[in-house]
């Protein structure tokens, strides 16, 4: 069972889209960077669209995404359930 099982895409409000979640696992799978790196993007990548996220939440999340199996709307609904508003 993933991180992202127990997670319900349809109780989000949209912040993110599939494309978005695409985007980044994409940018994460070919980046080849060790955890902290890889926190980097996904806090950037927050950080474009208007939202924060705490630097351990960043390093779970990326290592999450670039898991095998993670289907983009899972990405998308945990993306959603740690942005904080900036």
């Amino acid at each position: 069972m993933s991180d992202f099982d127990s997670f319900d895409v349809s109780a989000s409000r949209e912040k993110f889209t599939p494309s978005d979640a695409i985007t980044l696992r994409t940018e994460l799978m070919q980046s080849g960077l060790d955890t902290f790196q890889a926190a980097e993007i996904v806090t950037t990548f927050m950080n474009g669209r208007g939202y924060g996220i705490s630097s351990q939440e960043a390093r779970r999340v990326a290592s999450a995404i670039e898991g095998l199996g993670c289907k983009p709307e899972q990405i998308q609904a945990e993306l959603e359930r740690v942005a904080r508003v900036m």
